[in-house]
């Protein structure tokens, strides 16, 4: 019995192909344990930074209140809100989870300054909640008054709104705090290059802007505060700061955490480069001061001339259409 080239060659492709797919299948096995992993280890950073906070808070409060308070279960509303953010930790690994809460509202999140992942647990829930909740309230609502497709049409709608009303209220907030991070950093390198030209660290610099400045810059001494939290917790400075960086998405935002970590790991004087760099940042925030301004111009100008010119034409033209109206008067008389 004599086998064909062909054949020969047909099996030797397979052959191929088959362990080119083994391969595959390895590397992707690898590639998808080793994301879990990573995944796995934010997030024990993540609850150890939130404990390492509560554990703070708590020192600080009375001995004996703290005492009484860790010998009574958590129950009521505490208790029920726990066990939700506990049931959307536990979901946020399934794919219905994933795709609930996707990497957009992963960054939203974060830039809104909730980067545990007890609050992604959280927003899982409030938008499984609000799709459950608002549908039936709409339909308890429309019952009786709209029948057919109409209702359906109304049920499913309400059902979307309420999968997308956390992710609005969510991307409200994402976009004020943006605007605050813009609005502050001048005013942060600037307290940046002071704190550095009396002889404080960078460590002591940071923590003197978390602890007495929050009422100066609100959003960055927050995420500041994020930021020393995850330093403290075991993360390296760089880790902690690039989050900061990456997750508002501003180049000059960038240019600071750099600038940081620069110093933080070859360490130099930074008062010259600060205070050229806050001349730059100032200097676009006049001219982004301008532009508005030159935009408001030309929205007022619609404003005034609805509002002003019929009141500048009565004072103006009034009094001749009243002479006009009395002559034409007096000639028909």
């Amino acid at each position: 019995m004599t086998v064909q080239p062909n054949y020969l060659i047909a099996l030797a492709l397979g052959l191929v192909a088959l362990a080119s797919l083994l391969i595959a299948g390895l590397l992707i096995v690898r590639i998808a344990a080793a994301r879990r992993s990573d995944r796995m280890l934010m997030q024990a950073l993540d609850e150890r930074a939130l404990q390492n906070a509560v554990a703070a808070a708590a020192r600080g409060t009375d001995g004996a209140q703290g005492k009484q308070s860790t010998r009574v279960p958590e129950t009521g509303m505490r208790g029920a809100f726990e066990r939700l953010a506990h049931t959307g930790i536990r979901l946020l690994d399934t794919p219905i989870g994933r795709h609930i809460v996707a990497e957009e509202d992963r960054r939203l999140l974060e830039q809104c300054g909730f980067v545990d992942t007890r609050t992604r647990g959280l927003f899982l829930i409030a938008r499984i909640v609000c799709a459950v909740v608002l549908p039936l309230l709409v339909g308890t609502i429309a019952s009786g008054r709209i029948d057919g497709p109409r209702y359906v049409t109304l049920v499913i709608v309400a059902m979307a709104g309420g999968v997308m009303i956390p992710k609005v209220v969510l991307s409200r907030r994402a976009s004020a705090r943006r605007r605050g991070v813009v609005d502050e950093l001048p005013m942060l390198v600037d307290l940046l290059r002071l704190l550095q030209g009396v002889g404080l660290s960078l460590d002591q610099s940071l923590q003197v802007m978390v602890n007495d400045f929050r009422g100066i810059l609100p959003v960055l001494s927050s995420e500041l505060e994020i930021a020393q939290r995850q330093f403290a917790a075991g993360r390296t400075r760089e880790q902690s700061l690039n989050r900061l960086a990456s997750s508002y998405e501003n180049e000059d935002m960038q240019a600071v955490v750099r600038l940081l970590i620069q110093v933080d790991r070859h360490g130099g004087a930074v008062q010259e480069p600060l205070k050229q760099f806050g001349d730059r940042l100032r200097e676009t925030r006049r001219a982004m001061l301008r532009e508005r301004i030159g935009r408001m111009t030309v929205k007022m100008t619609g404003v005034m001339i609805l509002t002003l010119l019929p009141a500048l034409m009565i004072v103006t033209a009034g009094p001749g259409v009243l002479s006009v109206s009395h002559s034409l008067k007096a000639i028909k008389r």
